[in-house]
């Protein structure tokens, strides 16, 4: 229970009834955004370490998973939070009948919800439109997307999420129809989704399936609702006595058993191969127009930040999380990469650079040791926008390689926040003609990418190269030494940085000989 004003209790005509102030509201979403960003729940944690005790993961999940153990560990501390993308605040409410607010309630939790961020080392990821086409950073990660839904009695419930960018976008939706419904379609359609979700929302994940609803709102609103596993109470399919008659939404078990046998036949595995490419799946049914059957697919990721909340006659309560993640670190749980590592000193020309990835084949693991620029989506468009217009790009973008990124604030006294890579594909576009200009050889970042930057890397003699999605703070704690800024300040947490690594693990995913590392793994 939080230690704040409690709630009153009143007793009218017979009725009991429950008064919350303003002033409780907030403090309730400021203390929910702060634990969401530096500490996970117990089970997902145990999840987590039970691939590391798997003689059937790959070494690559094995050591992804004790990366995110100690990634967590780190978090716990309070200082660098789970994940650099600290998400966009979602908040899920169901207000019961008899409780009685000042009607601001969803301006009472945007401000907790603006401390939160503007009190600790979170990142600002929201952008507005200046307008159709300009925007710039929020500077505070507001709004927040608040939903408050009615429901009966004399309690408020709460869903807090923070939700990544990454994870977000790998939210599918369909318009099928009644063909879908059989056995074969399903799971064919099942099997390719699962494995087009990729890599680039950091794995392993929570994954959901909702066939049908009444509308595609509802069937989204379900899919996010599934991810968070707070669905899990729904009736199941296979239990005795069930009847689907009536409406009723249920949670299909069987189905998805089915659905975690595809994820792991992807053999994509916890970012770099194997089995863990899922820690669970989820596949849920609801009623639907005769003529509409809408599907969704999505992911939370292994940044699985969600928090159940309640405000009630007893006082105001929040789901306690894990405190101590580094329990989870058991003998053993660290890992190690499938290849032999050797490290690759980045403080040299770029030709050599290049030689010394050469050496190595894709899938491989290396630790990068030296100066890298750090750009994203907002930097790439202006550097782009440059060389269209007959300039040339900075000499920075030929000299290091590239890392797509952008931190969360930096705590006091370290040299960086939390910084893990982003989405390389939302760079693809640029990669072809930056590599013709001489820039952008070497890329680092986080997932699959297309097949124009496996045809570019053969064409120009560059790499890409992944490192862990989900590690951000351990990355900034244990790996990255200084930064600097270099261009673009304005644009906040994507300015072009200069960092200094040290012993940075990456894998090899795309080469110059045109080996695409998860190609082989189709």
């Amino acid at each position: 229970m939080l230690d704040t004003a409690p709630p009153i209790y009143e007793e009218w005509k017979g009725e009991s009834f429950l008064r919350v102030g303003d002033r409780t509201l907030s403090f309730l979403a400021e203390e929910a955004f702060h634990d969401a960003a530096f500490y996970l729940r117990g089970a997902h944690l145990e999840k987590i370490a039970a691939i590391t005790e798997d003689p059937q993961a790959s070494a690559n999940d094995r050591y992804v998973a004790g990366s995110l153990l100690r990634n967590a560990a780190i978090a716990a501390e309070g200082f660098f939070p789970i994940c650099q993308d600290t998400g966009t605040a979602g908040v899920a409410a169901w207000k019961g009948a008899r409780v009685l607010t000042s009607g601001n309630d969803e301006e009472a939790l945007g401000k907790g919800i603006f401390m939160a961020y503007n009190k600790n080392c979170l990142r600002y990821s929201l952008i507005f439109p200046s307008s159709m086409c300009g925007e710039a950073n929020t500077g505070s990660n507001m709004p927040a997307q608040t939903d408050i839904y009615a429901a009966a009695g004399n309690e408020y419930r709460f869903l807090f999420v923070a939700k990544g960018g990454g994870s977000s976008n790998k939210t599918a939706f369909f318009q099928e129809s009644k063909a879908l419904l059989n056995e074969d379609a399903l799971e064919k359609f099942i099997r390719e989704k699962t494995r087009a979700i990729g890599v680039a929302a950091c794995p392993p994940y929570h994954l959901a399936v909702v066939v049908g609803g009444l509308s595609p709102e509802m069937n989204l609103k379900i899919l996010k609702l599934a991810t968070t596993g707070f669905l899990d109470c729904l009736p199941g399919y296979e239990a005795d006595g069930f009847s689907a008659g009536g409406g009723t939404a249920f949670l299909d078990r069987q189905w998805s058993a089915r659905l975690l046998e595809a994820a792991r036949q992807t053999r994509l595995g916890a970012q770099f191969g194997g089995k863990y490419f899922a820690l669970d799946a989820r596949v849920i049914r609801l009623p639907r127009h005769a003529a509409s059957c809408p599907v969704s697919i999505g992911v939370s990721c292994n940044a699985d930040r969600n928090i159940l909340a309640k405000i009630t006659r007893a006082g105001v309560f929040l789901e306690v999380l894990e405190r101590d993640p580094g329990r989870f670190l058991r003998e053993g749980a660290q890992g190690t990469a499938a290849a032999e590592f050797s490290r690759i000193n980045l403080d040299t020309s770029m030709d050599e650079i290049r030689r010394q990835l050469s050496r190595h084949k894709t899938g491989d693991m290396v630790f990068l040791c030296g100066p890298v620029l750090v750009a994203r989506d907002m930097a790439h468009a202006r550097l782009f926008e440059i060389l269209q217009k007959g300039g040339s790009l900075p000499s920075y973008f030929r000299d290091h390689p590239v890392y797509y990124a952008g931190p969360a604030k930096t705590p006091e006294g370290r040299a960086i926040g939390s910084f893990g890579p982003t989405t390389a594909q939302r760079m693809d576009a640029y990669l072809a003609d930056f590599m013709a200009a001489g820039a952008s050889l070497v890329t680092l970042a986080k997932g699959n990418r297309r097949p124009v930057v496996t045809e570019s890397c053969k064409k120009y003699g560059g790499f890409y190269l992944g490192t862990i999605g989900g590690a951000a703070a351990l990355l900034a704690s244990e790996n990255i030494t200084a930064c600097e800024t270099l261009d673009f300040p304005e644009f906040g947490m994507e300015a072009v940085r200069r960092i200094q690594v040290r012993d940075f693990p990456a894998f090899i995913l795309s080469d110059d000989k045109g080996n695409d590392f998860y190609a082989r793994q189709g």
